[in-house]
């Protein structure tokens, strides 16, 4: 980066941070209240009456730790820019700072991460308070901050794609059709390895990089469960994140020069 462009790109993200700071009771709710729903009613609340084993809250706090992240990260890139580009046209406003225009588009996905690994931070102590305890190992931090880093990034790269592909009038539609099957084949409940009974279906969460997440999660908190190799899952996560990043700054530039 330049000098001015490096302290253009930073006054904007931090004019990003600053309006999320003075929103973030709303942000939280926002980002907090689905996965909350799902540790209270998949780790307390079927576990008290029977229906699942104690030991499955533990499995299932680090995909949905995963989930909040991957997800806040693609919702946090998508929808602002579908709108920007649509009839607010705030995205003129940041096409006129002197920064590369492939620039706001990387500007636009470091946010969306920033706020994504808030978010999963959050999680930690909701878990404790939903749970009880969650499972945490002291050596696990780095590899834990790694794969949030990551799976924030792979998130928002998505999130540019959509956001930069998806006309305002079907992005109901789209999200319907993306975040659904992202939701439920993302191995956020239930570990990878124990689908090999469902060989197919394996396959087709194998094409989901929020599986990479939620393994990854789940190896550096509950190592004994049978899980996808931590260095896989972060190769998995960065190819992803170049990839998508690729076609989503690609598609900003076209949808900005129109």
């Amino acid at each position: 980066m330049t000098g001015t462009s490096a302290t253009a790109f930073r006054a904007v993200l931090w004019r990003d941070v600053r309006v999320t700071g003075r929103e973030l009771p709303s942000f939280l709710a926002q980002v907090v209240l689905q996965p909350l729903f799902l540790l209270f009613v998949f780790g307390r609340v079927l576990t008290e009456l029977g229906y699942a084993q104690q030991a499955y809250a533990d499995l299932l706090f680090p995909g949905v730790v995963a989930l909040t992240a991957f997800l806040t990260a693609l919702q946090s890139t998508a929808l602002p820019l579908v709108i920007d580009f649509s009839f607010t046209k705030e995205i003129e406003d940041r096409l006129l700072a002197p920064l590369p225009v492939a620039w706001v588009a990387l500007e636009k996905m470091v946010f969306a991460s920033l706020r994504a690994l808030v978010a999963s931070v959050v999680m930690f102590p909701v878990g404790v308070l939903v749970l009880g305890e969650v499972p945490w190992r002291a050596g696990a931090l780095p590899l834990v901050a790694a794969v949030l880093v990551l799976g924030a990034l792979a998130g928002s790269a998505l999130g540019l794609v959509l956001g930069t592909s998806v006309t305002p009038n079907r992005i109901n539609v789209v999200f319907a059709l993306v975040l659904t099957p992202l939701l439920f084949t993302g191995c956020s409940q239930y570990p990878w390895r124990s689908l090999e009974t469902l060989r197919w279906f394996q396959v087709v969460t194998a094409l989901n990089p929020l599986t990479y997440v939620s393994e990854a999660l789940r190896g550096a908190l509950v190592p004994s469960v049978p899980h996808i190799p931590a260095w896989v899952c972060l190769l998995v996560l960065a190819a992803a994140t170049g990839a998508f990043g690729a076609l989503g700054v690609r598609g900003f530039l076209r949808r900005a020069l129109d």
